[in-house]
C-alpha cells in the first residue's frame, strides 16, 4: 500500500477539494430548481444527476483522504485529473454556447485547485 504524503499543504488541498465537490455534487439531489436557476436549464437530469454522483463519490473520497491524512499519489492524481477534465468540459461547452458561462466561473476554481496542487507538488507535496 502507497505511503500517504503527510505535507499540510496535500491534506490542506484534499479537504478543500473535497469539500468543494461534496457540496456541488449534491447540490442537484437537495434542490434541483436552485441548482438549474444558477447554472441553466438541463435537457437530460438523468446526465446531470450521473455526473453529479460522480462528482460526490470522488468529493467525498478526497476529503476522506484528507480528514485521514491518507493522501497518496492515487489520491493526488485523481484530484488533479479531475480538475482538470472538468476545466477542459466547463471551458469548451461554455465557450461553444452548450451551457451557460456560468461555468466558467467552475472553470477557474477547478484552475487554481489545479495549479495549487501542481505548484504544491514542487514545494512541499512531493516524496
Amino acid at each position: 500500500m502507497p505511503a500517504p504524503i503527510t505535507k499540510p499543504g496535500a491534506i490542506l488541498l484534499a479537504v478543500v477539494q473535497g469539500a468543494f465537490w461534496l457540496l456541488t455534487g449534491l447540490w442537484p439531489f437537495v434542490h434541483l430548481p436552485s441548482f438549474l436557476w444558477v447554472t441553466g436549464p438541463k435537457k437530460d437530469i438523468w446526465l446531470l444527476y450521473t455526473v453529479s454522483v460522480l462528482i460526490t463519490a470522488i468529493g467525498g473520497t478526497l476529503l476522506a483522504a484528507g480528514i485521514r491524512k491518507q493522501v497518496t499519489s492515487e489520491i493526488k492524481g485523481l484530484a488533479i485529473a479531475g480538475a482538470a477534465g472538468l476545466t477542459g468540459i466547463d471551458v469548451y461547452y461554455a465557450l461553444n454556447d452548450v451551457i451557460w458561462d456560468v461555468y466558467l466561473l467552475d472553470a477557474v476554481a477547478e484552475t487554481v485547485l489545479l495549479t495549487l496542487w501542481l505548484w504544491a507538488g514542487t514545494k512541499d507535496l512531493g516524496r
